[in-house]
């Protein structure tokens, strides 16, 4: 992507060209997660008024944006926004997903959740976690599993990816394809044809495994994917035991997915 030009940058007592250093602020961001503008200013060696001036441009290019002090990666077909970022992004309708969801598992069970945010909404909707078992690849869902009390909790090893709080790679893989559980809860960035994306092929495949090692499926959408495209493709949205949706997604979408043999259940709220 062509990225807007502005002023000049002082960087390791060398003049470098406003097109240069906002390049390096969207790499930077992208292997870093959420940072602040404090932390970018360091990093690039220039004041934090360039920082906000740079970063005011990539906002207007659609490549990032601000919340609470930070600045994230904006999700797009070719990449996803920050664990932490998404977390709170949409929650009211998270969670409306987490609680459907929830209710339809049964004590005892034993759950894998990937590393969308969905699944730290999950956990938090859970009753009687205690006794249920959590097989999760995300370092925020395990995390929320732990506080919460889950009876069982297996953490997927894997490459650490810092964006995403995940571990992913063919460890992982090769993990869960040597388990089994009752239910499997995955999200997806995008939606085409009927068909769930996600920007990388490494969380993709993560996904896939754990759909396979699973005998109930749920995927949880909200309804802003609807409206957003993604490069690689784990699932089609029939194969789902369910997809769960919340209240805001457009009636005629839910027939459309439903004449494609999808079962649909439309989250109607926290009990």
């Amino acid at each position: 992507m062509r990225l807007p030009a502005s002023d000049e940058g002082i960087v390791a007592g060398q003049v470098e060209g406003p097109q240069a250093r906002r390049a390096r602020i969207a790499e930077y961001i992208m292997r870093r997660g959420a940072v602040s503008v404090e932390d970018l200013a360091a990093h690039l060696g220039v004041s934090t008024m360039t920082v906000y001036r740079d970063v005011a441009r990539l906002e207007e290019a659609g490549m990032l944006q601000r919340h609470h002090g930070k600045v994230a990666a904006k999700a797009s077909g070719l990449h996803e926004a920050s664990a932490r970022f998404r977390l709170e992004q949409n929650h009211e309708a998270k969670q409306e997903l987490a609680s459907c969801a929830a209710a339809m598992v049964p004590s005892g069970s034993s759950i894998m959740l990937d590393d969308s945010t969905s699944g730290v909404w999950v956990v938090r909707a859970l009753w009687e976690i205690e006794t249920m078992s959590i097989v999760t690849n995300s370092l925020l869902v395990a995390e929320e599993a732990e506080r919460l009390g889950a009876g069982n909790l297996i953490i997927v090893g894997g490459v650490y990816q810092g964006w995403a709080e995940s571990l992913v790679g063919p460890s992982a893989v090769a993990m869960i394809g040597q388990m089994y559980a009752n239910y499997a809860m995955v999200s997806a960035s995008g939606i085409s044809d009927w068909s769930c994306y996600h920007p990388y092929e490494d969380i993709v495949a993560v996904k896939r495994a754990m759909l396979d090692a699973a005998d109930t499926t749920f995927l949880l959408l909200d309804h802003t994917k609807f409206a957003r495209k993604a490069l690689f493709c784990f699932a089609s949205m029939a194969e789902f035991s369910a997809v769960i949706v919340d209240r805001g997604t457009p009636e005629g979408t839910v027939e459309g997915m439903r004449a494609e043999g999808v079962e649909v259940v439309v989250a109607t709220g926290t009990p």
